[in-house]
């Protein structure tokens, strides 16, 4: 969703969960760290004392953007300097189920790809993004093409990268309201959305990235322009996304055997939210390891390199919070696939120790 500064705007972005109880329901704000919705739904007991600790206690965050778990796959989503540096063709898919059993959570999905490209002599790079995401009431596509200058840089290459496109935004709400001269409907609430509504606005971002053969480091910007989401009731906007990651291999002492530590931070000007990751790679061909965000999950990852380049990933998010009680946890599945351009097939190493 979104959020906004301006007095008498849609104000749904405080990541603290509101409480609306009348007999056997309640309406409450519901938050992934990034974003916030107001659901309903059925209990048969309401513990008020629970509630009241966890709107005093539970930590305040307001990042829109998706959660990304293999965050080392999906560099170009948040970073359009990436676009091309690996010298390599390559197509990533992403599917996320944030808190499965949880009524109204997180569904993410996308999928991009990018490649290097020579425009009137100069090294770049060209990519495109496209994602659905939707959670609650909320419905989000974007589509975004991506273009990045390339350089030689000491031993690596230094993409600067800028991306612009559209966002789509639908609320379609299903409002629960108890009767009764307590409760307001929608129509009474002039912040309140009735029904149906989308608009479609433009968005950009710019990145830097720098990758070698031994370590990779990038900082981007989305939503730079903080669009405007006019909708009828009030005017919010997407808030300016701040990113930096940085990751390097180490050779283990069996020469099978790589560590791959990486760190990931996501900021929206307020809270910053990092994510630190170790992974193990086996003869450059299997994966695994652990990540913890901070304040929301421990994750398990693991992955395989197939036949002819094809990589396949699975991550599991364990929640730290108080909503493990309601939730299964998250499921991140990726497919990700490169190929060399000048000759047609798939390499058997890539040249940077990036994942793409």
């Amino acid at each position: 969703m979104t959020n906004s500064s301006k007095g008498g705007h849609i104000i749904i972005n405080k990541m603290v969960p509101e409480l609306f109880a009348n007999k056997n329901f309640n309406y409450f704000y519901s938050f992934n760290k990034r974003t916030l919705h107001l659901y309903y739904r059925k209990v048969k007991k309401l513990n008020i004392t629970f509630l009241f600790l966890v709107l005093i206690l539970q930590p305040v965050l307001s990042q829109q953007d998706p959660l990304a778990s293999n965050y080392m796959f999906n560099t170009l989503t948040f970073n359009p300097g990436v676009a091309g540096t690996s010298g390599l063709m390559c197509a990533t898919a992403i599917n996320r189920q944030q808190w499965v059993g949880f009524e109204g959570a997180p569904k993410t999905t996308l999928f991009n790809f990018s490649a290097p490209v020579t425009i009137f002599g100069i090294s770049s790079g060209a990519g495109l993004l496209v994602r659905s995401d939707e959670i609650g009431f909320d419905r989000d596509i974007t589509l975004t093409a991506t273009y990045a200058f390339l350089a030689s840089v000491g031993q690596g290459r230094l993409g600067i990268g800028l991306s612009a496109g559209m966002l789509n935004k639908t609320l379609d709400p299903v409002w629960q309201i108890p009767s009764g001269d307590l409760h307001t409907p929608p129509s009474g609430d002039p912040l309140i959305p009735e029904s149906k509504e989308s608009y479609v606005a433009f968005d950009a971002s710019l990145g830097l990235w720098y990758t070698t053969d031994k370590y990779y480091a990038g900082i981007s910007v989305t939503h730079i322009n903080q669009p405007e989401i006019k909708f009828t009731k009030g005017t919010p906007y997407i808030s300016r996304h701040y990113y930096l990651t940085a990751g390097y291999t180490l050779q283990l002492p069996d020469p099978s055997l790589e560590l791959l530590p990486s760190l990931f931070a996501m900021s929206d000007g307020k809270i910053i939210q990092f994510t630190a990751t170790s992974l193990i790679r086996y003869n450059k061909k299997v994966w695994g390891g652990v990540s913890y965000r901070t304040g929301d999950a421990l994750i398990g990852i693991v992955g395989i390199e197939l036949y002819n380049s094809l990589r396949i990933g699975y991550a599991y998010d364990f929640p730290m919070s108080d909503i493990r009680k309601n939730t299964y946890g998250s499921h991140e599945f990726m497919v990700n696939y490169c190929f060399d351009l000048s000759l047609g097939k798939s390499p058997e190493r890539y040249k940077s120790i990036r994942f793409l």
